[in-house]
Order: structure tokens, then C-alpha cells, then sequence
């Protein structure tokens, strides 16, 4: 097998279809799925020198495989970064980004505003291990510095966060980190490699669920973490090959083919969220305005970050929230009274998706934690797909009157 070694200095639509292809003697085009849980070696000798690392190649498919790898390498090429590790789920990306690095007596400084499974890591699960959670608001640059300390180990934030979509400063927040000697980790799903790079801004580390927009199309899960090679290498890799999260050969070989196409449907994506988020903007079935905004949608110069979004992102990307009229039954009724659009809490979709993050993905936060994080029981999140805008326009818009 054997890698081209110009790819680096490909653009980013050309490592997208052929970044870290590796192939057999049978010289196939698609990238092979190598469904097999080992490997053999040519002597006894060999299979030492493999385990201690003298001597490459692939040893058992928890540890590493071609088609895992191939993934990894396209990661690498399209995040700008030194390498990158798979996953077998999003979830599992976070998990063992963080915990690679802990032990106890650390502290994480994270962002209130994140994933609800987030929350639970830093709430319920890192405490057992007498490692203590700072949770602080993340577009507030003065509780970041208030927050950060010598005893810092890791920063983690979203942004643009779920299902809020506030962003956060990175290169601000990365400089407090790094004041302190603390690590930055970014997930950055809702953006996409395509519209944010976070190395590029100060972030060490990013995590992916490429469950959503990287397959795109609702297959399988799968996740990745990119980083420096000594972070990979050193931290992360003995974690994973102990743990076990390891992605399947077949997600891996699924996640190839979703990266051929990511460009192209997050462009697609971005261009009719920011047509729908202009069509519902002021729609009677809308909420009245409060202290959170009837509708958000980063491409929007009314999004309360909009500055932000334009200096560190490249476009509003496929992700709107909005209220109905109503409160929680009309967030119902409206969810109820969609033809085309799925109700779904997956995202990143070539269909669209509508979700309540009050009943589903934060439905373990109290009223209070939600009511105080903006996501309030009429708070709705949309994943806009691949489908004709107007005909998402047409079905939203019906369901907003059947909403108030």
C-alpha cells in the first residue's frame, strides 16, 4: 500500500475525494473495507517488533486498521492537523479526549451552553474521579479569565453551541487557556471542518460526532479527535487502545464516502439555511421577541454574535433555532403539523430535521438550567437538509400557523 505524497498541497476538494487513500495490489478505485478483527505476521519476530512499535503495520483492529486509518489521514488533511484518532461514536470522541489527559485533582473549565451528554461528563461523571467541572457562560470572556486557574488542565466548548447557537470567541478564550497552561477542546460540529478550523484559531484539540454532517446521510456512528502527533501518539492512542471505543472498518469506509461529498452539501446546506432563516424572520407564528431572540441563525446580521460569526467562520452553516407561539404546545403543534420535515434529534442530515431540546437532548437539565441556558420549552432546532428550500420554506411556514 502506499500514499500519495503530494496530498498536503492538494485543495480542499481534491483531499476530500483522495486525501490518505491508501491501496491494496489489486489496485481498486474505492477505498477497501477491511472487515477483519486481526492480522498475521511473516515470523514470530515481526509480531514482536509490531508490539513494540519497531516495526509498522497493523496489529489488531481495536489498535488500528487501513480503512480506519484512511479516514484518519483525510481528517488530518482537511482540519490542518497532525494526526487524528476514530471513534466509535461522537460521545465516545468527547469522552476520551477529556480523560485521556485527566486525573484527579484537575479541573475543566467548559461552556454551559453545550450537548446534554456533555454536561452529564462534566457534572456527573468527572467529579466521581475527583476531577472538578467549572461551568461558566461561554461568551462572557470575563468569567473565563475569572474561571481559568494554575489547576485548569482543559477548556472545552461548542461553537456555535447546541441548541443555542451562541460562538465563542476562540482566540480569546484559547489565550486565557494558555495563560494557564490549560489545553482548548473544541467541538465543532455545528460548523464543520468546511466553515471553522479551529487549530487555526487556538484550539489543541477537535473532536467531530461524524455521525452528522461528515457521513451526513443518517448511516451509521462514528467520531475522531485531531490534534498534535505527541498528544496522539502519547496521550490518546494508549487510552484508546485500552478502552476500546474503536470505530468499525465499515462506518470508517461509510464516513470516506460522506467526506467525497461534505463540501458540496454543507455549502448547499449553509445557502438554504440562510434563505429559510430570512423567509421566517418576523413570521407571525413566531414568538414575541424577548430576552432571547424568536429566531437565531448565525448567517444572520441580527444573531447577537454576528461579528464573531464573520471573523471565525466562513459561513452560518445548516443549523437554525427558533420559537413558536405557544410555549411548549405550540412547539408541539408546529413539530406535529410538518410534511416534509422529520422530527429527529440527529442533525447534520441530507433530510431535514426539527427537534424540542427541551424534551429531548437537554430534557435532563432542571427548567431552571434550561430557562437560564436560553432553552426554553417553545425553543425548537432545525438541521436544514438537502431537500428545495422553498419546499422546506412552504412546510415550515404552514406548520408556524398551525403552531400560534
Amino acid at each position: 500500500m502506499s500514499k500519495n505524497e503530494n496530498e498536503k498541497s492538494w485543495r480542499l476538494a481534491t483531499q476530500l475525494v483522495r486525501g490518505g487513500t491508501l491501496r491494496s495490489g489489486f489496485g481498486e478505485t474505492s477505498e477497501a473495507i477491511f472487515m477483519t478483527s486481526g492480522f498475521r505476521y511473516d515470523s514470530a519476530e515481526a509480531a514482536e517488533a509490531r508490539f513494540k512499535n519497531e516495526l509498522p503495520g497493523f496489529v489488531y483492529s481495536r489498535f488500528g486498521n487501513p480503512t480506519v486509518e484512511m479516514f484518519e489521514q483525510r481528517m488530518t488533511l482537511l482540519e490542518g492537523a497532525e494526526a487524528a484518532r476514530a471513534t466509535a461514536s461522537g460521545m465516545a470522541a468527547v469522552n476520551a479526549a477529556l480523560m485521556c489527559q485527566l486525573k484527579a485533582g484537575d479541573e475543566v473549565v467548559c461552556a454551559q451552553a453545550v450537548f446534554g451528554s456533555i454536561r452529564y461528563i462534566m457534572e456527573e461523571l468527572l467529579p466521581r474521579f475527583g476531577v472538578k467541572a467549572v461551568l461558566v457562560d461561554g461568551t462572557d470572556l470575563s468569567a473565563w479569565e475569572r474561571a481559568v486557574t494554575p489547576k485548569t488542565r482543559i477548556v472545552f466548548l461548542e461553537t456555535p453551541a447546541n441548541p443555542t447557537l451562541e460562538v465563542i470567541d476562540l482566540p480569546a478564550v484559547a489565550a486565557i487557556a494558555h495563560k494557564h497552561g490549560a489545553r482548548v477542546v473544541v467541538d465543532n460540529v455545528f460548523a464543520t471542518p468546511v466553515l471553522q478550523k479551529p487549530l487555526q484559531l487556538g484550539a489543541d484539540i477537535v473532536v467531530y460526532s461524524a455521525t452528522k454532517h461528515i457521513d451526513g446521510q443518517g448511516r451509521c456512528l462514528g467520531g475522531v479527535i485531531l490534534g498534535s502527533q505527541d498528544f496522539v501518539t502519547n496521550e490518546l492512542t494508549p487510552y484508546l487502545r485500552h478502552t476500546g471505543p474503536a470505530l468499525s472498518p465499515f462506518n470508517a469506509w461509510v464516513m470516506l464516502k460522506g467526506l467525497e461529498t461534505l463540501e458540496l452539501r454543507v455549502a448547499r446546506m449553509t445557502e438554504s439555511a440562510a434563505r429559510i432563516a430570512d423567509a421566517l424572520a418576523g413570521h407571525p407564528g413566531l414568538a414575541a421577541p424577548t430576552n432571547v431572540p424568536a429566531l437565531l441563525y448565525p448567517g444572520r446580521s441580527d444573531h447577537p454574535q454576528a461579528a464573531l460569526v464573520r471573523k471565525q467562520m466562513a459561513g452560518g452553516g445548516n443549523m437554525i433555532a427558533f420559537r413558536p407561539k405557544g410555549v411548549k404546545a405550540g412547539a408541539f403543534r408546529l413539530l406535529n403539523a410538518l410534511k416534509l420535515v422529520d422530527i429527529s434529534n440527529n442533525l447534520g442530515d441530507s433530510k431535514s430535521l426539527i427537534t424540542h431540546p427541551a424534551t429531548t437532548t437537554h430534557q435532563r437539565l432542571s427548567a431552571e438550567e434550561r430557562a437560564r441556558l436560553g432553552i426554553g420549552d417553545d425553543l425548537v432546532r432545525l438541521s436544514v437538509g438537502l431537500e428545495d428550500p422553498q419546499d422546506l420554506i412552504d412546510d415550515l411556514s404552514h406548520a408556524l400557523e398551525k403552531a400560534g
